[in-house]
């Protein structure tokens, strides 16, 4: 990925330096789950050897959970740390470029999201943010939160490398932030509240689905404008897909697989997803919510 050089975004909020700071709260409100907290929930649950879906029920607000408090500030950011904070603020840049165009063809004006970056824990709108929650969006606040610790997590434990894989976490994130826009995460918290817990779980997947949907017409946009994308890029971007998937992550957690359990989607049904939305390049082609096959 040819990202050098490009646009940077200013929509960056860096609270590294702090440290972040913890409330001793869980994450609570609108989305309490990002992309990656499933990832980060199991390998958490591998190492301590606690039943993974103890974990996971926690993070999805199923529990109550103590935050770990605020460690001390870390070393200022520099080096790897400030390589990886221009690649995110050049991704960003580029999903504000995508859809302000996307936004404007329809007569409307695009509210791009502020990324924060942070270390070990942040407060946000929606509670208290935690880097093992991996990356995730809180609508309260209309921010992306990501730690970039999770991209070592994402290469070395989960075999996703590559830099649009990275991409991919970030633009999922930011569909998250188009649902918000659009009214749809708001339906879908309504709807939670009236189903089961197995329903509810099922409307997680198609929103989490239409985020990786939303993902591949940004890719296939940022394409089209940029030409930046290499060799192997794309590959990567679903090799990520479907190392995160509900019923991969299960199985190496646990050796069984339960899809009433799913929130994510499942590694087949997240890569065609992303795939719908690379091919249409169009968020029109993204319904999750009006088919019946996943």
């Amino acid at each position: 990925m040819k990202w050098e050089g490009q646009r940077e975004s200013d929509n960056i909020e860096d609270r590294r330096e702090s440290g972040g700071s913890g409330g001793g709260m869980p994450l609570l409100g609108g989305r309490g789950i990002g992309l990656g907290g499933v990832v980060v929930a199991l390998l958490v649950s591998w190492a301590l050897g606690i039943n993974p879906m103890t974990v996971l029920g926690l993070l999805s607000g199923g529990g109550q959970v103590q935050t770990a408090p605020a460690g001390a500030a870390g070393p200022t950011p520099g080096g790897a740390e400030d390589t990886g904070r221009r690649f995110v603020r050049t991704v960003l840049a580029d999903t504000e470029d995508v859809w302000g165009a996307y936004f404007q063809g329809g007569g409307q004006r695009y509210q791009a999201p502020v990324l924060v970056l942070f270390r070990g824990a942040t407060q946000t709108a929606c509670g208290a943010g935690e880097a093992a929650m991996g990356p995730f969006y809180c609508p309260g606040d209309r921010k992306v939160y990501i730690d970039l610790g999770f991209y070592d997590t994402l290469r070395d434990r989960l075999g996703a490398p590559g830099d649009f894989a990275q991409a991919y976490v970030i633009a999922h994130e930011v569909g998250h932030h188009l649902q918000n826009l659009m009214g749809t995460s708001a339906k879908v918290d309504e709807a939670r509240q009236r189903a089961s817990a197995a329903q509810g779980n099922a409307l997680s997947v198609r929103l989490e689905l239409q985020a990786d949907c939303y993902a591949g017409v940004w890719a296939q946009r940022s394409q089209q404008s940029k030409g930046w994308l290499e060799q192997g890029d794309i590959e990567e971007a679903l090799n990520a897909a479907s190392q995160i998937g509900d019923d991969t992550l299960q199985r190496h957690a646990r050796g069984t697989v339960v899809p009433e359990s799913f929130t994510h989607g499942s590694s087949a049904q997240r890569v065609r997803w992303f795939k719908r939305g690379l091919e249409a390049g169009d968020l029109k082609a993204c319904d999750t919510f009006g088919t019946a096959a996943l």
